[in-house]
């Protein structure tokens, strides 16, 4: 959420935010509602100040004797608390109208952002490593998984619906592998605390990180309860502290969470229907932080290149990408994408999204650190990032690693957590 001055101050600014998004949103109504709802609030204070004096001065008709005049006054005085209590009630129905329209404007984007309409727009900011080269037709990874006896989309359909995967034998312990990787590298090597926090959460949690009210079609709510199913560990991580002020010298905050996430999929029609790629269900290991606002920036660095640092380890070619204006999320400031080399498909595909949300979901989640000097609570900056989404890493290891007979080598980082599994055979 923006700061409110901001629309009252420079409007234009957010107008030439929303051009660059490449979006719509209220905000010639938000201004309006705002600019009637600050005047009926100086109406009602100028009229229970003329009912405040109105009442000293029939206390004082009263006591001089002069009760027909009194209660004449009285008489006008509850005219003027219903005029009041009218003003009131409509102040607040605009208050409310107010605070639902504040939800709908997306975040400010950071100068550094490349301007464009969509993805195409984009801007490749580095690359590490290679694409393998194979001596025959590398294979996609929705024909090797079920070969390898180790995926199988067609009993999860059954179980479930499409866009599910029952994993099994090395392909389920391969799944544990990653994740367990991917935590103790990032708590025994780059300073983040693991936590596993609820896989429901509240609305209030959703509204926090910028969830609700926009993307409620991708939600999975559960029916008569107050609890969604998390779309990304991010919600019920960033919200640990949500009406909290932290002491200044406890910043930066990591924390690192492996869950599974539930997204409905409900803008991704005919978007890759085969595979693991975009699934009902799915595991990540995200990563949080809660930053200082005038290290926040940095964080962002850091932070991507912890995720990258994964892709390293396991010898994965990818591309880090800074995400144009109009393909950069409702809540961002700036985003980078690391996308992995997918060799079946020719083409790269994104793995994890890094981004610095600044003092967009601090405001909404009232996050708040108490600066070393003293002084009155500033706004906290919160950042996060995949690192990474497990089942687009497999993806890219079963690609990447897939030898001519169908088997798959297993990264050298993942080995000891297979007990030394070196290659995964087709079932025969």
């Amino acid at each position: 959420m923006l700061a409110r001055d901001l629309y009252r101050s420079q409007p234009d600014r957010i107008r030439e935010m929303l051009a660059r998004r490449n979006t719509a949103a209220p905000l010639d109504r938000l201004i309006e509602v705002d600019a009637v709802w600050r005047e009926l609030l100086v109406e009602v204070e100028e009229l229970k100040a003329r009912r405040n004096a109105g009442s000293k001065e029939i206390g004082g008709l009263y006591r001089d004797g002069c009760g027909e005049e009194a209660e004449s006054k009285k008489a006008d005085m509850a005219t003027l608390g219903e005029k009041i209590k009218e003003l009131e009630n409509r102040a607040k129905e605009l208050e409310i109208e107010l605070g639902g329209l504040e939800l709908t404007i997306p975040n400010l984007i950071d100068d550094s952002v490349p301007i464009g309409a969509n993805e195409e727009a984009n801007r490749i900011e580095r690359t590490w490593g290679s694409p393998p080269i194979f001596d025959f037709e590398p294979r996609a990874h929705w024909d090797l998984g079920p070969e390898l006896g180790i995926v199988d989309f067609e009993r999860a359909a059954k179980v479930a619906s499409s866009r599910f995967a029952v994993l099994k034998g090395a392909g389920a312990a391969l799944e544990r592998a990653l994740i367990s990787f991917m935590v103790d590298l990032h708590t025994t090597e780059h300073g983040y605390t693991e936590v596993i926090p609820p896989y429901l959460v509240n609305s209030a949690s959703l509204h926090g990180t910028g969830q609700l009210p926009k993307f409620a079609d991708d939600l999975f709510h559960i029916e008569d309860f107050d609890l969604y199913l998390i779309p990304t560990a991010e919600v019920p991580v960033t919200n640990l502290h949500r009406d909290e002020t932290l002491p200044e010298e406890e910043l930066p905050l990591r924390y690192c969470a492996s869950t599974p996430c539930f997204r409905s999929e409900a803008g991704s029609y005919g978007k890759d229907v085969r595979g693991l790629i975009r699934l009902h269900q799915f595991h990540k290991v995200e990563l949080v932080q809660f930053a200082h606002p005038e290290h926040s920036w940095e964080r962002l660095e850091e932070l991507t290149g912890h995720a990258e640092a994964v892709l390293k380890a396991l010898g994965l070619h990818y591309r880090v990408v800074s995400l144009a204006s109009g393909d950069l999320g409702f809540s961002a400031a700036k985003t980078y994408d690391l996308e992995v080399w997918l060799p079946a498909l020719e083409c790269y595909r994104e793995i994890s999204s890094c981004t610095n949300f600044i003092d967009f979901q601090a405001r909404r989640a009232r996050l708040r650190y108490r600066p070393l000097s003293g002084g009155k609570a500033r706004l906290l900056h919160t950042l996060n990032g995949s690192g990474l989404a497990v089942g687009r890493t497999m993806v890219a290891v079963l690609e990447n690693y897939q030898q001519a007979d169908g088997s798959v080598v297993v990264p050298e980082a993942l080995q000891p957590y297979l007990n030394g599994l070196e290659v995964i055979e087709p079932v025969r």
